[in-house]
């Protein structure tokens, strides 16, 4: 069984990519989601390509197909009060509202909690900020890059010492995070309305997600007086065991031996260099935290002996934790992300097949199938007239530019 949310309804008016990826989560589970799009320029999200500030690779654009897999899409000018009264309908029959748009925005669309409570007051009510619901801020936008990136402290503490400048946030970093989170909030209020009757108000923010995620630094930092958790030089760690290391073939890899005098024998053995785990400097963990820079040399060498396939034939099968610094590229090849299908294979029209990631929740060990991310109003009619309207009232509708 993996449609575990068969049943529940979502009305989403929201775009970009973090809370339209809470809907892509929650469509993965069954439920059906339909996203409301103004009947001309579609979600702001799809502009992007066009105006040359996304990619499209491949034919497909990635930027909205990820986040948008699953859905139906309904063109509604929402300014206009007879589509604001379509969307008022729609609310009526969902189970869950879902948006983005800034309070001062939601205000002059009516579309609004108590606007929305109005005609249902079961929906549980949904909403992505950038920097929380409350404070100087709360009427504020901003993306990933500003609210979760940089705001909150992921740039900072990634940013290396002395390198001159922060690195540079990939594409929907912090969104893609965000909208987990926001998905698994939206459950817990559907268990909660189960449970209880009451409808909740849900509301999730990037610079929330971001302390979330950066929690360890965070609440170090104020105990040690420090900006974050220090990280000493890669030569000097004082578990050499736990550490980044270079092949022959210019690739690394990463050992995570945290119970190092458990693996530190083995470890030594298949290094080619058995002497290591009597060598009175690096016999133990004290020892070789104190000789942390001798032995981290000699560890260069070691792995600089040979290539990363000759690395991966020499450490099969070991006990102690590792794994090679992949590119995204690679795992599309992952034998381990095919086995448990983190990467799944939609039917893109006439784009062709291409592959989706899928959300990182199973049910009954079972990865749901994925579909497409609709065209902008792909979806109107049918969905419209599953609200009994009749052919002559959309063309109406059409005609006044209410609809697409």
């Amino acid at each position: 069984m993996t449609d575990v949310m068969k049943g529940i309804r979502v009305l989403e008016v929201a775009q970009f990519w973090f809370v339209p990826s809470a809907a892509a989560v929650l469509a993965d589970w069954g439920a059906d989601v339909l996203k409301i799009e103004h009947p001309e320029r579609g979600d702001a999200q799809r502009g992007l390509a066009s105006a040359g500030v996304s990619v499209v690779a491949g034919g497909v654009d990635f930027l909205v197909q990820q986040p948008n897999r699953g859905k139906r899409s309904i063109g509604i000018d929402i300014a206009h009060p007879a589509g604001r009264e379509l969307l008022y309908r729609l609310a009526e029959t969902c189970d869950v509202f879902l948006t983005n748009f800034l309070p001062d925005t939601r205000r002059k669309l009516q579309i609004d909690v108590g606007h929305i409570r109005a005609r249902n007051p079961r929906i549980i009510y949904a909403r992505g900020h950038a920097y929380g619901a409350r404070g100087p801020e709360a009427e504020n936008g901003g993306y990933d890059a500003t609210a979760f990136w940089t705001r909150g402290g992921v740039a900072a503490t990634l940013t290396p010492p002395g390198s001159g400048e922060p690195p540079f946030q990939r594409a929907a970093f912090g969104d893609g995070i965000g909208g987990m989170t926001l998905a698994g909030g939206i459950a817990a209020a559907l268990f909660h309305r189960e449970r209880t009757g009451e409808a909740q108000v849900v509301d999730v923010s990037l610079l929330g997600t971001a302390t979330w995620v950066m929690s360890p630094d965070i609440v170090a930092s104020k105990l040690i007086n420090q900006p974050q958790l220090p990280i000493g030089p890669r030569a000097t760690r004082p578990n050499p065991a736990v550490n980044n290391y270079r092949t022959k073939d210019g690739r690394w890899l990463i050992l995570v031996h945290l119970q190092a005098d458990r693996y530190w024998p083995d470890l030594c053995r298949r290094l080619g260099r058995p002497e290591l785990a009597t060598d009175s400097r690096f016999a133990d963990m004290v020892s070789r935290a104190k000789n942390a820079a001798a032995c981290t040399a000699e560890l260069d060498v070691a792995f600089a002996m040979r290539t990363l396939e000759e690395w991966r034939r020499a450490f099969e099968g070991m006990e102690g934790p590792w794994a090679v610094m992949q590119t995204p590229r690679e795992l599309h090849e992952d034998p381990q992300v095919a086995a448990n299908e983190y990467l799944k294979e939609v039917d893109g029209g006439r784009r062709g097949r291409f592959s989706l990631v899928a959300n990182p929740v199973q049910f009954g060990e079972t990865q749901p199938a994925l579909r497409r991310g609709p065209e902008m109003g792909e979806h109107t009619d049918e969905v419209l007239r599953e609200l009994g309207l009749r052919n002559d009232e959309l063309m109406n509708y059409k005609v006044e530019g209410v609809i697409h």
